[in-house]
C-alpha cells in the first residue's frame, strides 16, 4: 500500500467543526485516507512498471533501427 500524506486528525477536527460528532469525523477521515491510498495504488506507476516499460522502449528502438538499416540496404541494392 502506498504511503499517503493525509492529516486525518486535522480532517476530523474540521468535520467536527462542521457539525459531525467525533466518531463520525474519525470514521470518515480514516475512510478518506483509505480511499486515497487505494486510488494511488491503482493509478501510479511503480519502479517495476517503469523498468519494464524502459526495456520495451529499448527493444522497440532496436527493432526500428534494424528495420530502417535493412530497408536502406535493400533500396541501395535495388537502385545501384
Amino acid at each position: 500500500m502506498s504511503s499517503v500524506t493525509f492529516d486525518t486528525l486535522q480532517f476530523a477536527k474540521r468535520l467536527e467543526s462542521g457539525g459531525f460528532n467525533a466518531k463520525q469525523a474519525e470514521t470518515l477521515a480514516e475512510a478518506q485516507k483509505d480511499a486515497m491510498s487505494e486510488a494511488l495504488d491503482t493509478q501510479l506507476a511503480t519502479k517495476g512498471d517503469i523498468i519494464r516499460l524502459d526495456g520495451r522502449i529499448n527493444l522497440i528502438q532496436w527493432m526500428v533501427g534494424f528495420n530502417l538499416a535493412f530497408s536502406m540496404a535493400m533500396l541501395w541494392k535495388i537502385f545501384s
